[in-house]
């Protein structure tokens, strides 16, 4: 528990059986606060609410209060978040919702005090409810269509700020799976919002992006920042990079990585965020002013996501520049993720570096899905011997444990059916599910296994048929898809990784294709490029067939320039096909 939540006068109790048996017993709601370190509104909710005397007595009296950090606990985060953090809910014993609310200060809670006492007098438990999306509905299954990406497509131009960048006109997300599915179909928006990115929340002193921005015009920072956010937006800079070319989109990347490696490193691995400090004041100062400040707390948590995250973001960009900074903390980084996170295929969400007891869920969807994508990464970028030879026999067996633990009913859940409150409820998040499958994509390119390609093909069909209702948040969906549908452009290189004409195919222009260095079936010293379909060869299109023969039995490349020309030869076959 954060010591935020430890000086306050509540008797909180840690996520767990114990509070909802008491709660039981006692016959008693219990009080959830979801909380973060890098919260600033949380730790003010501390101070101004849940120490205050009163009410603090009231909570201890008439509530089993429950603390739980969301960083540590997605699961919880995902099935009581209230829209924000702090989030405080109000459940049965049994871990329905009475009630819930963001942030309150002492008048709020006094008054939602007093309702919920009067709901639970009246009710009980009979008041609780479960929310729609836990209610073991099952997903809107249908078929894939080439309307998905054009629904998607249409959905970018619907919401696209012409005045600011970016999509919606409220608060402003970076959105980086968003900016990396329109660098390849709408760039000129992608370039546009990844400038405002970079104008308005990047620290220009110290690096490192702010979470997002509450003004539909980018302003009103939020100061948190976060290891996720982060690594992806590196990622979606480095991405613009290889299109464009252009310094203005590697330097962000670069300042990023910085921030990454120094203020974020605990030495082994990426610390979890860093806080913006009570009421933001540290970064709204002048850089003179803010050298002489503390800087705001690091959460120094190495999560098994936001790891695995960082290490597919850092090698993506050495891979378009050869920066070997990037390239080493991204190897230190996966060390540990292998060393220390993951045990028979099964990755644990975190271990405390502070205390060796407390150890996180494993088994949840994202860790594994970022996993396999960073394993996979490293495989493409620094060839067989990534992982010391490892990384490809890992990357299956945290596949493996992910699709015979999590994988039923034609799609992933979140993580095991089981444990308290609501966690027996399964829930199927669309990202979790999305990037699992685009990892499994290039598992199956890099493996040759079919099944992989089945598994991932099954799980966009179990959420197609809402393909109507997507909008641009979820735009990651349609990069898959695409995918599945069109096949993945695949690079196989017969020369090591590290030679010119490794290098050469990581930088052809289409950051959703697999590069294969060291690819058996390729004479040494050359390359082929070919469009891979897997169970779609048999049934695609006699224009679409003729491509894939085209590609299959061009003469391999013998130079970069060779492989340029032959590569964009087939990027613009594709774009006259589609």
């Amino acid at each position: 528990m954060d010591e935020s939540a430890e000086r306050t006068r509540v008797e909180w109790h840690e996520w767990g059986p114990e509070p909802f048996e008491i709660a039981d017993r006692a016959g008693k709601p219990v009080l959830l606060s979801l909380s973060a370190t890098w919260c600033s509104w949380c730790h003010e909710m501390d101070e101004e609410t849940y120490s205050e005397p009163r009410i603090a007595a009231n909570v201890n009296d008439g509530f089993v209060p429950v603390r739980v950090d969301v960083d540590r606990h997605p699961r919880v985060r995902e099935r009581y978040n209230m829209g924000g953090f702090p989030s405080t809910v109000f459940l049965t014993p049994e871990g329905e919702q009475l009630t819930g609310a963001g942030y309150l200060g002492p008048d709020g809670m006094r008054q939602v005090i007093t309702s919920v006492r009067k709901m639970w007098d009246g009710k009980g438990a009979e008041a609780g409810r479960v929310p729609r999306s836990l209610q073991g509905e099952a997903t809107p299954a249908g078929e894939l269509t080439p309307r998905i990406e054009e629904q998607l497509l249409g959905a970018l131009h619907e919401t696209y700020d012409e005045q600011a960048g970016g999509w919606g006109a409220d608060a402003k997300f970076p959105m980086p799976r968003t900016i990396e599915f329109a660098l390849k179909r709408e760039r000129e928006q992608a370039l546009r919002t990844l400038d405002a990115v970079g104008a308005n929340l990047l620290d220009d002193y110290a690096g490192g992006f702010y979470r997002y921005a509450a003004g539909g015009d980018w302003s009103e920072p939020h100061y948190e920042k976060m290891l996720d956010t982060n690594a992806a937006l590196v990622r979606a800079f480095a991405n613009a990079y290889l299109y464009t070319g252009r310094e203005e989109y590697r330097q962000p990347a670069a300042d990023t990585i910085e921030y990454l490696t120094t203020t974020l490193w605990t030495g082994d691995a990426f610390a979890g965020s860093q806080s913006a400090g009570p009421g933001a004041e540290f970064y709204a100062r002048e850089p003179t002013d803010r050298e002489a400040a503390d800087e705001p707390p690091v959460d120094p948590t190495p999560f098994a996501d936001r790891n695995a995250l960082a290490v597919d973001a850092l090698l993506t960009y050495h891979a378009y520049t050869d920066d070997d900074a990037a390239r080493q903390y991204a190897e230190r980084a996966l060390d540990y993720l292998a060393e220390t996170l993951i045990d028979d295929g099964e990755v644990v969400h975190f271990r405390d570096p502070e205390d060796a007891d407390e150890v996180g869920e494993a088994l949840l969807l994202a860790d594994h899905a970022r996993t396999v994508a960073a394993l996979t990464t490293a495989r493409e970028v620094l060839g067989a011997d990534a992982l010391d030879g490892r990384a490809i026999e890992l990357a299956e067996r945290v596949a493996d444990a992910a699709i015979d633990e999590l994988h039923d009913e034609g799609s992933f859940r979140d993580g095991p059916a089981n444990g308290e409150g609501l966690l027996d409820r399964p829930l199927r998040p669309l990202d979790g599910n999305v990037e699992m499958t685009d990892a499994l994509l290039d598992l199956a390119v890099l493996t040759g296994e079919d099944r992989y390609r089945d598994v991932a093909r099954e799980t966009i069909e179990a959420f197609a048929g809402a393909w109507d209702r997507f909008g641009p948040q979820v735009a990651g969906y349609g990069s898959a898809a695409s995918r599945l549908l069109n096949g993945t452009l695949v690079i196989r290189v017969g020369d090591d990784a590290g030679s010119d004409l490794h290098r050469a195919a990581l930088r052809m222009g289409d950051h959703e294709k697999v590069v294969v260095p060291e690819a058996e079936g390729v004479e040494d010293g050359t390359a082929a490029a070919s469009i891979v379909t897997g169970d779609e060869r048999s049934s695609s299109s006699p224009r679409s067939q003729a491509r894939e023969d085209a590609a299959a039995t061009a003469e391999p490349a013998e130079t970069p320039e060779q492989l340029e020309a032959r590569v964009s030869d087939l990027i613009d076959e594709r774009s006259e096909a589609n």
